[in-house]
């Protein structure tokens, strides 16, 4: 395998439903000028349909990779060697690292729309983030990708 090739790559995206909401906001958007007349109606629609899909297309472009010795989540780029080891969490522990157990200082990349992840002590000594939170909705083969990227 290529040092480059990603060795795991996911895309969390946006829940169908969100996007029924995005065409009732269009919709709304259309309603609210309908008094205005017909153009400004359609011009409504396109409008608040635009807004948002790119709200939520922006919010649901979160990419999560291992590739070429690092971990890239979102804007972060980290180095695998500055990573632990990788805990998988269910649902109800991912939901606990979310809330009452998560430390302000840690990296979190989560979408409350994905129930499971991944937990990720950082190693390195002088980063003060104490661990990396990522959703995933495949958080074995998350770790399984960084443990394989270590031990090459």
């Amino acid at each position: 395998m290529q040092p480059s090739a990603p060795q795991y790559a996911e895309r969390l995206t946006a829940p169908r439903s969100w996007w029924a909401i995005t065409a009732l906001v269009a919709l709304s958007g259309g309603l609210i000028m309908l008094p205005l007349g017909v153009l400004p109606m359609l011009g409504g629609v396109i409008f608040a349909g635009a807004l948002a899909s790119a709200l939520v297309s922006s919010y649901g472009s979160a990419r999560i990779r291992v590739v070429a010795g690092s971990l890239v989540a979102g804007d972060a780029r980290i180095p695998v060697s500055a990573l632990g080891e990788a805990e998988v969490l269910d649902a109800e522990q991912a939901r606990a690292w979310r809330f009452h157990k998560a430390d302000p200082r840690a990296f979190m990349l989560l979408r409350s729309y994905v129930p499971t992840a991944v937990r990720i002590e950082v190693s390195d000594p002088d980063d003060p983030t104490p661990y990396v939170y990522l959703s995933t909705r495949d958080p074995e083969a998350l770790a399984a990708a960084l443990t394989a990227v270590r031990a090459a």
